[in-house]
Formats: C-alpha cells, structure tokens, sequence
C-alpha cells in the first residue's frame, strides 16, 4: 500500500490530474474524484479512521444524536489516531443545531500554566519555547469539550457514547497505514520522555500497519470520565497525577491549572462568498485567515479563470501572503488583546488588501493592515443526524503526538500547544499566564440562504485556512462535487519565517507548495512572475466533509483520500 500508493502516484506526476480508475470518468462523467460521494438519508459520520467513523455511525444508529456521534468518533479517534490527536489536547467544535436553526461555536482550548512567565523564559535564555517536552505543555480542553456540547445538545447518556473507545482501547485493534507510518516517525523523537515509551510503544517500537494495538491505561482513564464527568479529569486523580507528573519532570502545569480550567461558547463570525456564507470561529484560531483570503478573492472572476490557471494560484498565494500576514501581527487569546474581526474580515478592508496584488509579479515582501510551521498535525471530523443536526469538528494535540510527556498510567500525551506563543514582550500573542495560545485548529462550515450546506475541515497546521479557502472556491467557483473539491490538487504557501504557526515577517516571497496534478505550464508561468516553487511531499492537510442536497435532503460525505479515512451514512 506504500502510503496509499504514494498518493495515487502523486496524482499522476505534475503531468495533468487523471483519475485513479481508468473507467470511472466513463461512469460518472468528466468528474475527477477518486470515488464518488456516499449518499445517506438518515446520518452521515467521515473521520479520517474507518473504525472511528463506523463507531459514531453505530451510534447514531442505535439514537443518538450528531452531537452524541462527534463525541464517540473523537473518543475513538483519539485512541485510533494518536499521532494526531487524543485527550490531551485541545478541541474546537460548530455545532448545526436544527431545532433553533442556528450555528453554536465551542472554543476548547487550554491556558498556559499559571506559574511561569514570560521573564523566566528570558531569564533562562530562551528565544523561542521547545517544540516538546514540558514547557509548551498547556491545559488540554478535550474532555471539558465533549462535556460542554453534550450538556447542550447531547441525547444519549455519556458512559454509553464512551463506550465503544473503552472497549477498543481494551480489546485492540489493528493500526492502519498512514497512522502507522507517522506514529514510526514519533517514536525516535518522543521515546526521551518519561512515560511514553512505556505507554506508546511495543518492546521500543511503533506498532507497525495492521497489528494490534491495546491502550488498557486510556481504556481505565475513559472509564473514569464516563463515569465522574469532566471533574473526573480536570479535579479528580487524573489532574493529580498530571500535576505530580509534571513537577517531578521540569513542569509548570499544576494540578490548580486543571482545575481552573473552562472552555466557552463563543459565535462563530462569516464571510458570503458569493452568496454562501462561510462560517468559522474567532480567534484565538486562524479561522479569519480563510474568511480574509476568500474575501479578497471575490473581487476576481475566479470560475473564468479555471481551476490550476495561473492566474487562479498567482491570485490564491498573493490573497493567503496578506491574511497572513495579518494572522501573525493580530490574532491571539481575544481575553488578552484587542481582536477587531469585524475589520478584519470587512469588504473595505478587503477591498483596500486586493488593491496591493500585481497580477503579474509575486510580492516579496508585504506588511499587516493599518487601520486609517507547519508541523502540527490534526483531526477533522463531522457527523450529521436524521434531524438535522450537524458537527464540525477539529482536534490536535499539535505536532503529531504532542510534547511526548506521557504521565504514569493514563494512556495520553500531553499536547505541546503552547509552543504557539511568542517569546516578545508586547505582541498579541505574547507568553502570558494563564492565556490561550493563538492556535491552528479551525472547523468551519457553510450554508446559503440561512440553511445548512457543507460541513467540513481541512487538517494541517498552517495549511488549514489555505485549505478551508481552496474547498469553498472548488465548491463554488469550479463547480466540483463535495469528494472532488477534497481531490482536486491543493496550493501550499509558507513565509520565509514560519517556525512555528504564525509567519513573523515575509521577506523574499515564501515557498509555494504545488500538490501533483497542476501542469507544467502553470508551474512556467508562475517562476516567470517569481514565486519560488518547491516539491514537497505531505504538508497539503486531510480534508472530511458532508453536504446536504439541497435537492434531495439526503446527505453527501467526503473524505480525504490522502489519509486512512471514510466517510458512511445509512
């Protein structure tokens, strides 16, 4: 399988997108899909684990409801997909909820602990905090995540929805492909840190594809939070034992960080593109970044142009350089500095950044408005119900496996989320106790006419708004169906000096990304107006989605054909 065949050998090579099948064009028409859409009257569940997705989808079966099936493929996930996710981490939710007919957001992300500062970071010579170990690790907001939209919107009792992940946990299961691979890549970088190679690995090693693995110390923790509640985790022996952890390895997060914890519900904020209102979450995300690109680009005749021209990638790389640049000087924790979305994702605002693109250079340098990394790795998931109901959901413990602190016992990686902040004094998204770092997570979602259409995200790190922009724009300016949106080859940019998530400064043009499948001649013209191209193998993300059919009512799911996923309904 070779990672699934080197993705479908790289798209067919940089030589023209050709589908997979030979025969499936003559089936389906000109489409370029890898598969068709799954179409599903009653539910549709699409992870990025096929046993993930068949555990919600067992529990929408069995009447829970979309909010139930979120929180059980999470669960599941976050023992099936470790390299990416799992309870120690952060979590990020939009939820449809068709009874009022309306969007609810959930902000799930931790703070930073409240004994360390930014002038111990100084004092101790540090310019930038760790990639791992114990001092990026903040509170993680997964469980109190699950709780917060249960309370609200849930249906089925939280033990039973918890369920299928302890038994898997305990019983086993057999790894698949992709995790496979980037769980070997972990190991050698996390095995340094107390606790996870006693938990996360057999006799020293990955677990390798198709064998199985147990996880019976996850299996007793998530025993414990269907039983106890969020207070399980955050004030019971779970954060005793993370906080005793901690300070026996060089932490800060403490025992009172767990307990003060609480995420919130927040609105999530929209830009129309061109009659479809795209929905994402305020900062301290980057969610605004595909509402600033997309603005921008509304101002070109994008469909005119054609998917893969080089004006429509020149356009995309010059739109994404200026929202990002805005990412890096104004998004952070909203509760520490003055966020003005509203300006931000405005048309004149917009109107004012489209006016500094030179349609036929690519700008080198670009600074944030005025008013007059890609490590991280991630999961997507999103579930919809009989009712109506729909979940958009974003989870990551950031890069792969997270800080590889591992505390005694519990069967979780803390997350290294903290990584994400600035060591600056006076930047927005400078280290502060007790603050939420500016982070990459973001789900989204889009309706027209006030009604539900997509629900979908795109995984990544830096590569999730860049994504969330280039599927609306396949969506609605190519014409392509919802797993062909997902297929279709995909545009990666990074600044020059992007360490971590946020850019600092652009200042020779960045690197453009070109996923296989754009053709020689775009790549020609594009050098011709100086982006820099490079090959690069993976930083494209992994992309799930479902669609209602405003025809028909039924469901359409999506999933990302780079990864392990599956998208099913009934």
């Amino acid at each position: 399988m070779l990672i699934r065949a080197l993705f479908v050998a790289a798209l067919a090579l940089l030589a023209g997108w050709t589908p997979p099948v030979a025969s499936y064009d003559r089936v389906v028409g000109a489409t370029h899909a890898s598969r068709p859409d799954v179409i599903a009257a009653n539910g549709m569940v699409a992870t990025s684990q096929p046993l993930a997705t068949q555990v919600g989808l067992q529990v929408l079966k069995d009447g829970g409801n979309a909010i139930d099936a979120a929180i059980a493929a999470n669960a599941a996930i976050g023992l099936m997909e470790p390299t990416g996710n799992g309870i120690g981490g952060d979590f990020f939710a939009i939820v449809w909820d068709a009874e009022s007919e309306r969007l609810y957001g959930y902000n799930g992300s931790g703070r930073s602990p409240q004994s360390l500062t930014l002038q111990w970071f100084i004092d101790n010579g540090y310019e930038d905090i760790p990639s791992h170990g114990p001092l990026p690790v903040s509170v993680p907001g997964t469980v109190d995540g699950w709780f917060a939209l249960h309370e609200r919107f849930g249906e089925m009792a939280m033990a039973e929805i918890l369920q299928p992940a302890i038994d898997y946990a305990r019983e086993g299961f057999p790894v698949s492909e992709i995790i496979a691979y980037y769980w070997d890549r972990s190991v050698p970088i996390l095995s340094e840190f107390p606790g996870f190679t006693e938990q996360f690995t057999i006799d020293g090693r990955a677990p390798r594809e198709g064998e199985i693995w147990r996880n019976p110390y996850l299996a007793d923790t998530l025993g414990k939070i269907a039983e106890g509640g969020r207070d399980a985790f955050y004030k019971g022996d779970i954060a005793r034992t993370i906080g005793e952890y901690m300070a026996a390895n060089g932490g800060f997060l403490s025992y009172e960080d767990m307990a003060a914890h609480e995420g919130n519900w927040v609105e999530p904020v929209s830009s129309n593109y061109r009659g479809y209102d795209v929905w994402e979450l305020p900062p301290n995300g980057q969610g605004i970044a595909a509402l600033q690109i997309l603005n921008i680009l509304e101002g070109y005749d994008m469909a005119s142009y054609g998917f893969g021209s080089p004006e429509h990638v020149h356009l995309f790389i010059e739109a994404k350089k200026l929202a990002f640049e805005d990412r890096a000087r104004y998004y952070a924790d909203p509760d520490f500095a003055d966020v003005d979305v509203d300006w931000l994702i405005s048309e004149d605002y917009a109107a004012e950044r489209r006016a500094t693109i030179d349609m036929d250079r690519a700008a080198r340098a670009v600074e944030p408005g005025t008013r007059a990394l890609d490590d991280g790795d991630t999961i997507y998931l999103t579930t919809a119900d009989k009712d109506g109901n729909m979940v958009s959901l974003i989870q990551s413990n950031y890069r792969g496996m997270g800080s590889g602190m591992t505390p005694p016992g519990l069967g979780f990686i803390l997350q290294d989320r903290g990584e994400m902040f600035v060591l600056k004094e006076g930047h927005p998204n400078a280290f502060e106790p007790g603050k939420r770092p500016f982070t990459t997570i973001i789900p989204a979602f889009i309706t027209k006419d006030g009604k539900p259409w997509v629900s979908f995200g795109l995984m990544g790190g830096g590569m999730q708004p860049q994504g969330h922009a280039q599927i609306v724009m396949n969506l609605v300016d190519f014409g392509m169906g919802l797993q062909e949106a997902g297929d279709a080859p995909r545009i990666h940019h990074r600044g020059s000096t992007e360490p971590t998530g946020q850019n600092l400064q652009m200042t020779d043009g960045g690197i453009v990304n070109l996923e296989s499948g754009f053709s020689y001649d775009t790549v020609r013209a594009l050098m011709k107006k100086g982006h820099r191209i490079q090959y690069a193998l993976g930083p494209y993300g992994g992309y799930q989605a479902i669609m209602v059919d405003p025809e028909f009512g039924t469901y359409r799911g999506a999933t990302e054909v780079r990864k392990d996923g599956q998208a099913a309904g009934y």
